[in-house]
C-alpha cells in the first residue's frame, strides 16, 4: 500500500496523460497563440503579451519534421511527440508536446498544447503510472494507518481481504481486524499495533515480519503474511502515520514447513533398527504437526521379520497395532492398544488401502458410510470426538504393502487437503523404507542369534575338577555375536581344559571364524595334546584360513584377520595346571591370603603369524584359589589402558571365597562401561583337587607277573570303594592295558585308578611313545583282541602323551552318582 498523492489523478487525453507543472499554450483554428501560461513564460522566455497572436510556427522549429500548424491540424489520436521550440534568447529547446482539441468556444475551435522537458514528463508519467498501479493493480497489499495507528486508506489488494464496504474498516486497528493472530517471531512485540507504535516513534523500517491469522474474507482458513512497515512523514519530518506492505505467503510458508518437517523426519525416523521404535518415530513426526491422531498398523508377517506378499496384504484381520499418538495424553481416539490385532471391515479405507496400495482421503468424513455402520464401536468414537477429516496411506517399500497409517483431525479445523496427502505420502514412503530395513534386520538378527547359539556353549560342563562362571558381551550388541569365545573341556583322567580366545573384528564374520576355531580346539583337545602343541596346530589352521580367504576375496573382503588364544589344562590329581598363550593376556590367579597374581606365561605370537614356537608353563594351583581367563577387551573397555585394566581386575578378583557369579558381577561393574568398544569374554573358575582317597597309584614291575598283581590291586581298591559291580570289567581292562604295556612298551609301568562323582578311570602309563591301535583280529590269531575288549567294556578310552612316555586310559560310568562312598 501507499499514501494517496497530493496531486490530482492523471487526466486521460486520448493516448496521453496530463502531467501537472507543464507549460500550457492555447491555439486558435489558424494556429495563432490564444493563451500563454506562466509556465510557458518560464520555459520559452516570451511574455504573454509577446506570444499572444503570434503563429505557433514562428515560435517552433518543427514538430516531427512538420510545421506546428500542420501538426495541429492533422488527424489521429493525440500523443506525446518530440518538438523543437526556439527560446526568446535564440537557442533551441528540445521538448515534448501533447495537444487536445477543446469544444468550440467563442473564438472557435481551440487546441490546448502541453509542453515540457522530456525527462520531467517521462518521470512524472512513470510516477503517476506507478501510483495508479499500486492503488489498483499491485499484488502487494498496502494499508496506511494514521498517527492513531488506525486504518486510513488501503489499496485494492489489501481491500480484497476486507469484504464489504471499505468505510466500515476505516478507524479500526490491525488487532481488531485480525483477532487472535500472532507474530511468528519472538524478536518483535506481541501485537502488530505495538510494532507499528515502535515504527512510528523511531522511524525505523521493519521488514519480513511473518504474521499468522485468519482474514475477515476467509475466516475458516489460516493465512500467513510477510509484513513490512515504514513511517510516513512530511517535508519537515513530522510523522503522518505508518504504511504497511503485506504479501500473502501462506503457500510458501506451508511449503517451507513441509520441507522442514521432511528434513526433520529424515533425521528422526529410522534412528535405530528397532521396528517398534521406527513406527513410534513416525507417529511423533505426524502428531500434532500434521494430524490430531495417528495410528500405525503393520501386517503380522512384517512384525515376525518375514517377507510380506500380496496375499498377506489382503488380510486386514492380520493387521496389528504397533503405535499410536494423539494430541491428548489419554488417547480418546484409540479403539485398540498397541500389540492387539486390528479388525477393519471390508470396504473400509484401510481395506482399500491394503488391497489397492493407494491412499484414501476423506477430506470431509461421512460418518454414515457403510464401513462405519458395520463397525459401531469405531463409528461411535468418531462421532463423540467430532472427527471431521480422515486419511489412510499405505506403508509400501519395494512394491510391497507392509501396513497402513491412519490420520485424523478433530481439534484442527482445517480438513486434510491435497498438499497434506502429498506430505504424508512422502513421510510414509520414508518410514516404510526404514520399517522394511528394521524388518530385514530383525530377520538377520534372529539368524545371527541362531548362529551364536550354535557357536557358543549352551551350558558349560560341570566337571568335578572345576566350578565355573562366565560372561559373554559382544561389542556388536545389535547383532548379538562377536569373535570372542571360551570353553571348559572335560579331558581324560579327570583333567579339564580351559580356553579363552579372541578373533580380530566384530559381527558375523568374526563369529563365523570363532566357530571354526572353537571346533578346532575341541578336536585338538580330544587328542589330548599339550597346550603348546595345540596352539601350534591352531596357528597352522588360522594361517590356512587366512590364505583361503585372501584367495577367495582378493579385494579386501572380510576374512580371517588373526586371533589370540589362551589354553590350559588343569589336573585335579596333582593340583597343577599347564598353560600356553598366543598373543593373549595372561591368566589371573586370585589367592586367599595374598594379592592377585598374573601368571608369567610366555606370550607367544598371535595365531596366524606362524614361524615362532609356543611355550607351555606348569604352575601350581593352591586350594581355594580362583583362576580367571579373559580377553583383552576386558582390560581396555573402560579407559583403553591395559595397566589400569589389570589393576581394576585385581580389585575385582579380591576375596576369591565369594560365589563366582558375584565375582563376575564385580568384574563387569568395575571394568566394563555401558557399551564396550570391543568384544568381551571372561571365564572365572575355582579349581578343585580330587581327595587323596579317590586316587590310587601303583608302580608295577616290568614283567608278565605284574598283570596278576595289577588285577589284585584293582580288585582290592574297588572293594574298598564299594564298587564291586565293576570288578570284572575293571580287572579285564587293567589286565589288557598292563599286558600291552609290558609286551610292547618300555618300563617302568604304573597303574592309576581315579574315582570321580560319576566315573571310574583306569590309567596305565609307560615310557614308550608308540601308540596302540584298535584292530579286529583274525580267527586264527591268538592276540590282538585286547584293545577291542577294552573298547567294549569302557565307555570311552584313549591315549595321551607325556613328556617321558604315554598314558592309556579307559573310563567306566558309575551307575549311581551317589555310589562310591568309601566303606568304613
Amino acid at each position: 500500500m501507499s499514501a494517496p498523492s497530493s496531486e490530482p489523478a492523471p487526466a486521460d487525453f486520448g493516448g496521453s496523460s496530463w502531467v501537472p507543472g507543464l507549460a500550457t499554450i492555447m491555439l486558435d483554428s489558424e494556429g495563432l497563440v490564444a493563451g500563454w501560461s506562466p509556465d510557458a513564460e518560464h520555459l520559452l522566455g516570451y511574455r504573454t503579451q509577446e506570444a499572444l497572436g503570434q503563429p505557433v510556427d514562428k515560435l517552433s522549429v518543427h514538430v516531427d519534421g512538420q510545421k506546428a500548424g500542420e501538426w495541429l491540424t492533422r488527424s489521429g489520436p493525440e500523443r506525446w511527440l518530440d518538438v523543437v521550440f526556439r527560446h526568446r534568447s535564440g537557442h533551441l529547446l528540445r521538448l515534448v508536446a501533447a495537444c487536445h482539441q477543446l469544444p468550440a468556444t467563442v473564438i472557435g475551435p481551440t487546441t490546448v498544447v502541453f509542453l515540457g522537458d522530456p525527462e520531467q514528463v517521462r518521470g512524472r508519467q512513470l510516477q503517476q503510472a506507478m501510483l495508479h498501479g499500486i492503488s489498483t493493480h499491485s499484488p502487494v497489499g498496502m494499508t496506511i494507518y494514521g498517527p492513531d495507528l488506525r486504518v486510513a486508506w488501503a489499496n485494492a489488494a489489501a481491500r480484497q481481504e476486507l469484504p464489504g464496504a471499505f468505510a466500515q474498516y476505516v478507524g479500526r486497528s490491525e488487532d481488531e481486524l485480525y483477532p487472535g493472530s500472532e507474530i511468528l517471531s519472538a524478536q518483535y512485540p506481541a501485537t502488530i499495533t505495538q510494532l507499528m507504535g515502535k515504527v512510528l516513534d523511531s522511524g525505523q523500517t521493519v521488514t519480513g515480519v511473518h504474521y499468522r491469522g485468519r482474514p475477515p474474507s476467509d475466516p475458516d482458513r489460516e493465512h500467513v503474511w510477510s509484513l513490512s512497515y515504514y513511517r510516513l512523514q512530511d517535508a519537515d519530518g513530522r510523522p503522518l502515520g505508518v504504511c504497511e506492505e503485506s504479501v500473502d505467503v501462506t503457500d510458501l510458508h506451508q511449503a517451507q514447513q513441509r520441507l522442514a518437517l521432511l528434513n526433520e523426519a529424515s533425521v528422526l525416523i529410522g534412528s535405530t533398527l528397532d521396528l517398534h521404535r521406527t513406527v513410534q518415530e513416525l507417529t511423533e513426526v505426524l502428531v500434532p504437526r500434521v494430524a490430531d491422531f495417528t495410528a500405525v498398523d503393520l501386517l503380522g508377517d512384517v512384525l515376525a521379520g518375514r517377507e510380506p506378499d500380496a496375499r498377506s496384504a489382503r488380510r486386514t484381520g492380520d493387521l496389528c497395532r504397533v503405535a499410536h499418538r494423539s494430541v491428548r495424553e489419554d488417547l480418546p481416539e484409540a479403539v485398540v492398544t498397541p500389540g492387539q490385532r486390528v479388525g477393519y471391515s471390508q470396504g473400509s479405507p484401510h481395506w482399500q488401502c491394503l488391497t489397492g496400495g493407494q491412499p484414501v482421503l476423506n477430506a470431509v468424513l461421512d460418518l454414515s458410510q457403510p464401513w462405519l455402520l458395520e463397525d459401531p464401536v469405531r463409528g461411535d468414537r468418531l462421532r463423540q470426538l467430532g472427527i471431521h477429516s480422515h486419511l489412510v496411506v499405505p506403508l509400501r517399500a519395494r512394491g510391497v504393502t507392509m501396513g497402513v497409517a491412519t490420520l485424523m483431525r478433530w481439534r484442527t479445523p482445517d480438513p486434510f487437503a491435497a498438499e497434506d496427502l502429498l506430505l504424508v505420502e512422502e513421510l510414509a514412503a520414508r518410514a516404510a523404507v526404514c520399517i522394511d530395513n528394521a524388518r530385514r534386520y530383525t530377520r538377520e538378527h534372529q539368524s545371527a542369534l541362531t548362529l551364536q547359539r550354535s557357536l557358543l556353549p549352551h551350558e558349560l560342563p560341570t566337571p568335578e575338577a572345576v566350578e565355573a562362571a562366565y560372561r559373554y558381551l559382544p561389542a556388536d550388541t545389535e547383532a548379538g555375536v562377536g569373535g570372542d569365545w571360551f570353553d571348559v573341556l572335560p579331558l581324560a583322567c579327570a583333567r579339564v581344559g580351559l580356553v579363552v580366545g579372541d578373533v580380530i573384528g566384530h559381527g558375523i564374520h568374526a563369529a563365523a571364524t570363532m566357530g571354526r576355531l572353537r571346533t578346532a580346539v575341541h578336536t585338538l583337545a580330544d587328542l589330548d595334546l599339550p597346550p603348546d602343541e595345540l596352539l601350534t596346530h591352531l596357528d597352522d589352521l588360522v594361517s590356512r584360513l587366512a590364505a583361503e580367504a585372501e584367495a577367495a576375496h582378493p579385494y579386501g573382503i572380510e576374512g580371517v584377520l588373526g586371533a589370540s588364544c589362551l589354553y590350559g589344562i588343569y589336573d585335579p590329581v596333582t593340583r597343577r595346571a599347564m598353560f600356553a598363550r598366543a598373543g593373549h593376556p595372561p591368566p589371573a590367579l586370585a589367592h586367599l591370603n595374598k594379592a592377585v597374581e598374573f601368571l608369567d606365561i610366555p606370550a607367544g605370537p598371535p595365531l596366524g603369524v606362524g614361524g615362532l614356537p609356543f611355550e607351555s608353563v606348569e604352575v601350581e594351583i593352591p586350594e581355594g584359589c580362583v583362576l580367571a581367563l579373559y580377553t583383552d577387551g576386558l582390560l581396555t573397555a573402560s579407559e583403553g589402558d591395559e595397566d589400569t585394566g589389570l589393576e581394576r581386575l585385581g580389585f575385582a578378583l579380591a576375596h576369591p571365597d565369594r560365589p563366582l557369579e558375584e565375582v563376575c558381577d564385580t568384574m563387569e561393574r568395575l571394568l566394563l562401561p555401558d557399551r564396550a568398544h570391543d568384544d568381551v569374554a571372561f571365564l572365572v573358575t575355582r579349581p578343585r583337587a580330587l581327595p587323596a582317597e579317590n586316587v590310587a597309584t601303583w608302580d608295577l614291575a616290568f614283567e608278565p607277573a605284574a598283570v596278576g598283581r595289577a588285577r589284585e590291586l584293582a580288585g582290592d581298591r574297588l572293594t574298598q570303594w564299594g564298587l564291586l559291580e565293576l570288578t570284572f570289567s575293571v580287572e579285564l581292562i587293567v589286565s589288557e592295558l598292563v599286558t600291552n604295556a609290558i609286551r610292547h612298551a618300555i618300563g617302568p609301568v604304573a597303574l592309576r585308578l581315579i574315582r570321580t562323582r560319576n566315573r571310574l578311570i583306569c590309567a596305565v602309563s609307560d615310557h614308550s611313545s608308540t601308540s596302540p591301535h584298535l584292530r579286529r583280529a583274525a580267527v586264527g590269531e591268538e592276540g590282538g583282541r585286547g584293545l577291542f575288549l577294552v573298547a567294549q567294556f569302557a565307555q570311552r578310552w584313549g591315549t595321551r602323551y607325556t613328556g617321558d612316555g604315554k598314558v592309556i586310559w579307559a573310563e567306566l560310568p558309575l551307575a549311581d552318582p551317589s555310589a562310591g562312598n568309601p566303606q568304613p
